[in-house]
C-alpha cells in the first residue's frame, strides 16, 4: 500500500491526502515498493508513461501527459573520455522537470484540487504551469525577478498567474509559503510525488543501456529533484533484482552557490547555510539552502559518489565547447557537463571502460537573452 511519511517524525498519511508537508513541518517522502517484471514492461502509454505500473498512481484517466519522456542516450565527445548524455532538454517544455510535473499534477488531478501554487527558478514553474494548462487547474508560478525572459514568457503564456519577486531564490521559496498556507503546494522540492516522475530517468537509462545499471551517473544538484528521482529509481531497479547495483552518484554545484559542496568537503550530515549568493550562470541549480540537502548527501555517500563544484569559467568553456558539437543547452546544462569533465579528469587512470551517464537539463532556447548576453562579453 502507497503511503506518504514524515521524514523527520515518521507520522504517515494517506497517499490520497491532499497533503505536501508533515504536521510537523517535515518533509514527507513516499513509502511504495513496486514489484518490477521488465518483459511486462508494455503499456498503451509512450514515453516515460510505460512504467505506468511503478508510478503509485490509483486511475489511469488521472494521467495528464504530452507522451513525454524516453529521450535519446547519445555519447557525447569531451575531450576526456566516453560519456553519455541524457538529452533531456527535448522535452515538451524544454527541461527535464516535465518529468516530475507530468506525474504531480498526475495526482493534483486525482485528488480533485483545482488551484496549485508553485516556486521555482523558472524550468520548474514552466514545466508545471503547462500540464495545469493541459489539465484546467489555475496556477500561481513564484519566480525571481531576475530568471531568464523565456521562461517568463513560458509561464506566463501556459496561463499561469506569474509573481515575479525582487531579490535571491530563497526570497521567491519564502514569498510562496504564505500562498501555500491557502493551496495546495505542487513544489518540485517539497510535494514527494515529483519525484516519482523524476525517478524515471534511471528506469530509462537502465532499459537503454540493456537493462544494466550505467557505473556512474553525474546530475546537477540544486533542490535534487533530479538526483533525487534518480536514486530512487535506481534504488527501486535494485530491490527489484533487475540492476546489480545502484551506481556512483555524482552531485554538481556551481561554486558560486555550493551548500552541498561545503558541507560534503566538511563531512557534514546537512547542508551548509550560505548567507549571500553571488550571481551565477547556472540559475537552475543556485540553490542556497536546498530543502531535501540531507537526503543529497546521504545518497551520494551512500553510493560511495560525491559532490562537485564548478567555476563560472569552467561552465563557460563547457557552454561553448558543447554548443560547437550542435547542441544548444542552457548554461545550467553546461554545468552539469563541467562537473562530468572535471570528474574524469580527476579519475583518468580508474574509469576506463566504465559508463558514464549525465544529462542535458535544458534547452538553451528558454534562456537565450542571457546567452546572447554572455556572448556579447
Amino acid at each position: 500500500m502507497t503511503k506518504l511519511i514524515c521524514n523527520s517524525c515518521s507520522k504517515e498519511y494517506s497517499a490520497d491526502d491532499p497533503v505536501w508537508r508533515c504536521n510537523c513541518g517535515g518533509i514527507l517522502d513516499i513509502k511504495f515498493t513496486p514489484q518490477i517484471h521488465i518483459e511486462k514492461i508494455k503499456s498503451k502509454f509512450s514515453g516515460m508513461w510505460k512504467y505506468r505500473k511503478y508510478i503509485p498512481l490509483n486511475e489511469d484517466t488521472n494521467i495528464v501527459s504530452f507522451q513525454e519522456g524516453f529521450t535519446p542516450l547519445l555519447e557525447v565527445e569531451t575531450g576526456e573520455g566516453r560519456l553519455f548524455v541524457k538529452q533531456d532538454h527535448l522535452f515538451p517544455t524544454g527541461s527535464y522537470k516535465d518529468r516530475g510535473a507530468s506525474v504531480l499534477i498526475s495526482k493534483v488531478c486525482e485528488l480533485g484540487i483545482k488551484k496549485i501554487v508553485e516556486d521555482s527558478s523558472g524550468n520548474a514553474g514552466a514545466a508545471v504551469a503547462a500540464y495545469c494548462a493541459k489539465a484546467g487547474i489555475e496556477c500561481d508560478i513564484y519566480v525571481p525577478k531576475s530568471t531568464s525572459s523565456g521562461k517568463l514568457a513560458q509561464i506566463e503564456l501556459y496561463g499561469a498567474n506569474l509573481h515575479k519577486i525582487p531579490g535571491s531564490r530563497e526570497d521567491t521559496a519564502e514569498a510562496v509559503m504564505d500562498a501555500a498556507e491557502k493551496n495546495y503546494y505542487a513544489s518540485h522540492s517539497w510535494n514527494p510525488w515529483f519525484f516519482q516522475g523524476t525517478k524515471t530517468f534511471a528506469y530509462e537509462v537502465c532499459e537503454q543501456l540493456g537493462w544494466t545499471s550505467p557505473d556512474i551517473v553525474i546530475l546537477p544538484a540544486g533542490n535534487g529533484t533530479l538526483f533525487l528521482g534518480a536514486y530512487i529509481g535506481f534504488s527501486e531497479l535494485k530491490n527489484g533484482g533487475i540492476i546489480d547495483t545502484i551506481p556512483k552518484m555524482i552531485a554538481v554545484q556551481a561554486a558560486n552557490c555550493a551548500p552541498l559542496y561545503k558541507s560534503y568537503l566538511n563531512k557534514l550530515k546537512g547542508p551548509s547555510g550560505i548567507e549571500s549568493v553571488v550571481d551565477t550562470m547556472a540559475e537552475g541549480i543556485a540553490i542556497a539552502k536546498p530543502v531535501r540537502g540531507t537526503q543529497i548527501l546521504t545518497a551520494v555517500r551512500k553510493t560511495n559518489g560525491e559532490i562537485i563544484a564548478v567555476t563560472e569559467d569552467e561552465i563557460k568553456y563547457s557552454l561553448y565547447s558543447i554548443m560547437k558539437q550542435g547542441y544548444y543547452i542552457e548554461p545550467t546544462s553546461a554545468a552539469v557537463i563541467a562537473g562530468a569533465v572535471k570528474f574524469q579528469k580527476k579519475n583518468m587512470d580508474s574509469i576506463g571502460g566504465k559508463i558514464l551517464v549525465t544529462v542535458f537539463t535544458g534547452h538553451g532556447l528558454k534562456g537565450t537573452d542571457k546567452l546572447m548576453k554572455l556572448n556579447e562579453k
